[in-house]
């Protein structure tokens, strides 16, 4: 019998894995390795590059024990190869292998790299999502708009959760209307549960230190799951303590409260180490036992069939120049604040430190407050995109782009959202206690200490008025701008540019 290689990536840590399933455990080899094209392609944030190997060296260990021929390389060992296909060839001379089974990556760089390796790689079906390629075309075709709610509505009847019978628990598909409360004035949640480091954690952090010490992003005080057991724990705590309020509080800030009732489990699943199914099994449960509100249960389980499934089936059917689309044409740099240089802007510094300390802010710091600022300000979508790449421990190119380049920025035209998602800075000021303290103030318009959230707001509007003005969700706000003062419309426009300028050049703002 024929040899073949078993490739498994580091966000593919699950042993139902397809490319697992269809090997031979008596003949086959396993590969995984920690190549450095992998680690470098972005300047990752050392806690996820740690979280990763720490995971993939105890995936590994974890299936040796269960009697496979796993072969891993470690970035310490100069025999390993710079890339994934350079280590498969390694391991093809090694063993004599001529072919390799892989699981579809989720990026479509690595999926054109696996294509041309020198080894032929024959690529399964990730069956770990709920919508398959086809599913997902076949549900968006013909339509109009590809709005993410109806999508969701389907991935409810298909899973049966919150389903009674053919109808909706408690009688709606979205208590959306209900999660949008302000921030409260304590948290009573300890928050996620954390792990101390252990020896395989601990060898991987020294590594990581040594190799990507310089770049953004704390490495101490490492706390995350490094495998499935753990995760499971993480999971069971979160449910336990968090969920109960997490439906009500998720789209709030405070400072000081890096997580509030957040699950911080995104890494867990998008590694692999959980599987989307149990968790909302998990949640759902909850539900049905009293210890969690449905508002709560149901908040969750879209993000994770419903957003989490969506958001991958438009990286997919888009295609791989998706992640260069810039519909509004913005080019400005990414200024050095998202890289914890220095800020006026508290709701930016409180954002980009946690990110720095925790390789985590969750989805309102990223859309409404990093997010937003970037597509006021005018910044080239591809080095947003690169940044949220770069420095949060959850995301993969499937996951990610479409947030950023769709959601966040609007770079894809209107595919995933209906409208920009930008406000002044009362949006920030409603749901954080950000602009307490902060040295501009946002009640102000204009003249000294406005708040630029304020400025570029209006900028924003009237720089893209051609585009937006037609579009029924902001013809409100375009009837606002147009009864203001003509001399204000001036002043607010003049004090923009000024403070882009500012930007350009580098200054502190």
């Amino acid at each position: 019998m024929v040899t073949r290689l078993v490739l498994i990536l580091g966000d593919q840590l699950s042993e139902g894995l397809t490319a697992l399933k269809a090997a031979d455990r008596a003949r086959d080899v396993v590969v995984m390795a920690e190549v450095a094209n992998e680690a470098g392609y972005v300047p990752h944030h050392p806690k996820k590059i740690a979280f990763l190997f720490s995971a993939m060296r105890k995936f590994a260990a974890r299936l040796r024990a269960g009697g496979w021929d796993v072969r891993y390389g470690r970035l310490d060992d100069p025999d390993t190869g710079d890339s994934i296909c350079a280590e498969l060839l390694r391991r093809s001379e090694e063993t004599g292998a001529t072919e390799v089974l892989a699981t579809e990556p989720g990026e479509w760089r690595l999926i054109e790299a696996l294509k041309a390796c020198p080894v032929p790689v024959t690529m399964l079906p990730d069956d770990r999502f709920l919508c398959s390629h086809a599913e997902f075309e076949a549900w968006a075709k013909g339509r109009k708009a590809l709005r993410m709610e109806y999508f969701y509505r389907e991935m409810r009847r298909k899973t049966g959760l919150l389903m009674e019978g053919h109808q909706p628990a408690g009688g709606q598909w979205n208590f959306d209307h209900d999660n949008r409360k302000p921030a409260p004035g304590a948290v009573d949640f300890s928050g996620p549960m954390r792990f101390e480091p252990d020896t395989v954690a601990r060898e991987v952090l020294d590594l990581v230190r040594d190799r990507f010490g310089q770049n953004f992003g704390d490495l101490d005080d490492f706390w995350f799951a490094t495998d499935g057991t753990q995760a499971r724990r993480a999971l069971a705590h979160w449910v336990k303590g968090g969920l109960p309020k997490f439906g009500d509080y998720q789209d709030a800030m405070l400072s000081g409260e890096r997580f509030l009732w957040h699950g911080v489990i995104s890494m867990y699943l998008n590694a692999g180490l959980l599987d989307p199914l149990e968790v909302c099994a998990a949640v759902e449960q909850a539900w049905r036992d009293g210890a969690a509100p449905l508002n709560a249960a149901e908040g969750f389980i879209r993000q994770v069939i419903g957003w989490r499934e969506y958001v991958r089936g438009i990286y997919f059917l888009e295609g791989p120049d998706y992640v260069t689309r810039n519909a509004l044409g913005n080019s400005r740099d990414l200024p050095w604040m998202y890289w914890g240089g220095e800020t006026r802007m508290r709701c930016m510094q409180e954002a980009v430190a946690q990110t720095r300390a925790e390789a985590y802010a969750h989805h309102i710091q990223r859309l409404m407050v990093t997010g937003n600022f970037g597509l006021l300000a005018g910044i080239d979508p591809q080095k947003v995109h690169e940044w949220y790449l770069a420095v949060y421990a959850d995301a993969y190119e499937w996951v990610e782009a479409p947030n950023t380049i769709g959601m966040s920025q609007f770079a894809d035209g209107g595919i995933i959202a209906s409208k920009p998602y930008v406000s002044s800075g009362n949006y920030i000021n409603k749901m954080s206690d950000y602009c307490k303290g902060c040295a501009y103030s946002v009640s102000r318009k204009t003249g000294e200490g406005a708040c630029p959230f304020n400025l570029l707001y209006w900028h924003f509007m009237d720089r893209h008025r051609d585009r937006f003005a037609g579009n029924p969700r902001m013809a409100q706000m375009y009837r606002t701008w147009d009864r203001m003062d003509p001399d204000k419309r001036e002043t607010v426009l003049a004090e923009a540019g000024e403070l882009l300028a500012r930007l350009d050049a580098g200054e502190v703002v």
